[in-house]
């Protein structure tokens, strides 16, 4: 792939799942980069494994919803790589705890939309609020924001679709605000993919649901998504912003 080569790119939300492939995939291609996440195990293990394979790649622990983490997360990254040419938000707190309790807008706790807006939605905020000037002194950059099929509306899960709802309009902003500064925005759609985690945690039962509401014969796969991150943060996809893609097979898309 043309266009990942040296450059800078931070992944925030890298320890495991769609994270994780992402930042293995664009270290192949030649990216550095920094794994950032609330996990500072897990996002060391990911980058020990990228450094392994040949690549170059730095852990950073950080909690997205706290902003000067956040600044700190983009700090440490033009401190080890001299740039930030691209960031990855794909932080999500997708626990049992509070994913199990966002329900519907009537009987949705507080507590859980608050949580759930501070990591999905403003921590992203804070992520391109520091990422953004970083990127503006190298002359551009992109930035890759992860959004979900949940936007198109669901019984449930009221909190996570409207943060990714916001996440789909931030990214708009950004290219509609910095596009001619050369700051390219954009959000992509996982659909229904199987991470580690999921396998471990969704019962046979809900994943013959899953797989019923798709038009192909299996779940995508997190190196797949890892695949049109890396696309849209590579030179290769420099006319490509404000837009939203769908790495899926379920019927509609955001």
């Amino acid at each position: 792939m043309r266009g990942l080569k040296d450059k800078a790119i931070i992944v925030a939300g890298g320890a495991t799942g769609i994270g994780a492939a992402t930042a293995k995939r664009i270290a192949q291609e030649g990216a550095r980069v920094v794994v950032g996440d609330i996990n500072g195990a897990g996002a060391n293990y990911t980058a020990e494994q990228i450094n392994l394979a040949g690549g170059t790649a730095y852990d950073f622990e950080f909690d997205i919803s706290e902003e000067d983490s956040c600044r700190a997360l983009v700090q440490e990254t033009q401190l080890r790589c001299g740039a930030v040419d691209g960031l990855y938000n794909v932080a999500a707190d997708l626990s049992a705890d509070n994913l199990g309790r966002d329900t519907d807008v009537v009987s949705l706790p507080i507590e859980v939309l608050k949580h759930t807006l501070e990591v999905n939605l403003i921590g992203y905020f804070y992520t391109c609020r520091h990422a953004i000037p970083a990127m503006l002194e190298s002359g551009g950059g992109s930035i890759v924001n992860m959004t979900s099929g949940v936007v198109l509306g669901t019984p449930m899960f009221a909190a996570y679709g409207a943060s990714k709802g916001g996440i789909i309009a931030l990214s708009r902003h950004i290219a509609a605000r910095f596009g001619k500064e050369g700051i390219r925005s954009n959000a992509v759609d996982p659909g229904i993919t199987m991470t580690d985690n999921q396998r471990e945690s969704v019962s046979d039962e809900m994943r013959d649901v899953l797989l019923n509401s798709v038009r192909s014969s299996r779940y995508g796969e997190p190196e797949e998504v890892a695949a049109m991150v890396a696309f849209l943060l590579s030179d290769e996809a420099t006319w490509i912003n404000g837009q939203t893609y769908a790495v899926s097979s379920m019927a509609g898309a955001p």
